[in-house]
């Protein structure tokens, strides 16, 4: 399958059924010795949604993403992908099973070519002697760049030569192209000034229009607001609750945040 057919499949591959969500959690925690760092966090993701996770610092917010993502085994509770329950024995497992992450520092070969990093361990090759398929490469990255109107120089420049904002539309267009069920995203714009952070927030955005689900770290409670359809609340690996986000506002977000107002019920 090509990058181009990749693209088209992208928020639909894993879930045909439109009613069944590309994530859902159930009563998932996380111990460490005596140590809870999330405590029964349940949560749906639909395709074409966007859902921010927030909270302060040591909520339990990475833990939950990596426990989605493979990294940690949950120590209680469930993960279902597109109707299907899942156990991952590691990141690599969660990422054949349709699961990308863009984390805040990117895991970008800063010396290798953008084609070389979109295929990062997944690289094409060609013929008996298995070369790598370098025009291949950069053919298919540049049409899913330019699909996504990610604007950098060529397909074939070094990640070294590219702005922060360019680097974070490359790391998502990869999530982009790998992602069959969920896209998750660490922080992506912590680093980025504000017109690089715009752009990457209109990436993000083209990503609902495709139909994929995006579940979103964040601390910028402003593009919590300017992205997301709903956001979770965690605060001390508690589930405080979780907001439409049309139908909040900040002051009650920080409330939750903060410990001002009680967790729901």
């Amino acid at each position: 399958m090509t990058m181009a057919e990749n693209l088209e499949l992208v928020g639909t591959t894993a879930v045909a059924d439109p009613s069944v969500p590309p994530l859902r959690l159930i009563g998932l925690a996380k111990h460490f010795g005596g140590v809870v760092a999330v405590r029964r966090f349940d949560l749906e993701v639909a395709a074409g949604e966007i859902v921010a996770l927030v909270g302060d610092n040591g909520a339990g917010k990475s833990t939950l993403v990596k426990m989605i993502s493979g990294l940690y085994k949950p120590s209680e509770g469930e993960i279902w992908l597109g109707g299907e329950q899942v156990s991952f024995t590691d990141a690599s497992d969660a990422r054949r099973k349709g699961v990308e992450v863009v984390y805040q520092d990117l895991a970008l070969v800063d010396d290798q070519p953008v084609y070389m990093n979109m295929f990062l361990g997944r690289e094409l090759v060609k013929g008996p002697l298995r070369l790598l398929d370098r025009k291949r490469m950069a053919r298919e990255t540049q049409t899913l760049v330019d699909t996504l109107d990610v604007r950098i120089p060529s397909a074939r420049v070094t990640i070294s030569a590219l702005s922060g904002g360019q680097r974070q539309g490359i790391a998502i267009c990869r999530a982009t192209h790998w992602a069959s069920s969920l896209v998750l995203m660490d922080e992506p714009t912590a680093a980025l000034g504000v017109a690089e952070t715009a752009k990457v927030e209109e990436l993000i955005l083209r990503l609902r229009e495709r139909g994929a689900a995006v579940l979103v770290v964040s601390h910028n409670l402003d593009q919590v607001f300017r992205i997301a359809d709903r956001i979770a609340v965690l605060r001390r690996g508690n589930q405080i609750g979780t907001r439409v986000t049309a139908e909040t506002h900040k002051n009650e977000i920080v409330s939750m945040i903060t410990g001002l107002q009680e967790a729901d019920v």
